[in-house]
């Protein structure tokens, strides 16, 4: 019996902790397989993933000993969750270990995007000083929009405010008074109100079907033609035909992205824009937010094999309802 199947890339010192305690079964790769990974999950009693793995209700059925699936990370998109009530699982997450550094990276997507320093080293790089050609824009007393007013949508606000930026919010689940809200001083509006008024839109929502190609051409019509639209959201809310025309047509002024509709992506017309900046989904990998992320998953998969409650739950309940 494997107490624990790893079937992605998490390791470490509280990997290796766990590993003393219990019979743990690392497969970096096995995500790739799905045939392996259901017959794997025959006689698995937990299961750590990350994004990549599909954890559907076929491989939940399978697993007959599965009694917790833990997700390193917070997007919970690749977990069949009503599948997992159903059978008594208990899915694991964690929700604000990786937060600061996504936060972080928007930040810092935004003045490369403004300041065009991904252009303008590579120009540099290759023997030129177009000093001229690289004029930037400053974001002192710019309008920052945030598309989903959660925990890293509120650190990322923050840290415009810090910049001497106006906050505006969109998010149909929060009011006025939500804590997030009013401590970020942002101004909630419709999401039509926030694109055609910020110069930076930085998104931040979960993925679903409600969400799938929620930025679109219509979208980007509203907005500015000197804004500048960032995602370390999810890949499927953007329309990237859409995006590609926009930033052709000069309907928006750049973009970065650090998530894709299809990850690897195929090659596209975007890889060679100058004004685009590409990152391969690293905004919660940096060694801080992997340790604690790490940390906190082999935490709670360990208090399910103890028979105690997971502490940060994304199930209906904290300990197993499934009898094996």
């Amino acid at each position: 019996m494997i107490d624990v199947l790893i079937a992605e890339a998490v390791s470490g010192p509280f990997v290796d902790a766990l590993s003393a305690r219990f019979n743990v079964v690392r497969q970096p790769n096995l995500w790739e397989d799905q045939a392996a990974l259901l017959k794997a999950t025959e006689t698995a009693r937990t299961l750590i993933v990350r994004n990549k793995t599909d954890v559907s209700a076929e491989l939940l059925r399978a697993g007959k000993h599965l009694i917790g699936v833990g997700r390193a990370g917070v997007g919970l998109d690749n977990i069949d969750l009503q599948c997992a009530n159903e059978l008594g699982v208990v899915v694991t997450c964690t929700p604000d270990q990786n937060s600061i550094s996504v936060a972080e990276l928007v930040i810092g997507l935004m003045i490369s995007l403004a300041r065009k320093i991904p252009a303008a080293t590579q120009d540099t790089s290759a023997g030129h000083w177009n000093r001229q050609q690289f004029t930037g824009t400053e974001l002192y007393g710019k309008t920052f929009g945030i598309i989903g007013a959660g925990k890293i949508g509120f650190l990322a606000a923050m840290r415009a405010r810090a910049l001497g930026m106006h906050i505006l919010a969109y998010d149909p689940f929060v009011s006025e008074d939500n804590v997030l809200v009013r401590e970020g001083q942002a101004e909630l509006v419709d999401l039509d109100v926030l694109l055609s008024r910020a110069d930076v839109v930085s998104c931040h929502v979960p993925g679903s079907p409600k969400t799938d190609g929620l930025i679109n051409k219509e979208r980007f019509a509203h907005m500015k033609p000197t804004a500048f639209f960032i995602n370390t959201a999810r890949g499927q809310v953007v329309n990237e035909p859409d995006l590609i025309a926009a930033l052709k047509a000069g309907k928006i002024a750049g973009a970065a992205l650090d998530v894709r509709v299809a990850e690897p992506p195929k090659s596209s017309e975007l890889d060679k824009m100058p004004n685009v900046i590409l990152t391969p989904h690293i905004a919660a990998f940096t060694h801080e937010a992997q340790g604690r992320v790490t940390r906190v998953v082999c935490e709670d998969i360990g208090r399910l094999l103890d028979g105690q409650p997971a502490r940060n739950v994304a199930t209906r309940f904290s300990v197993p309802q499934k009898k094996t």
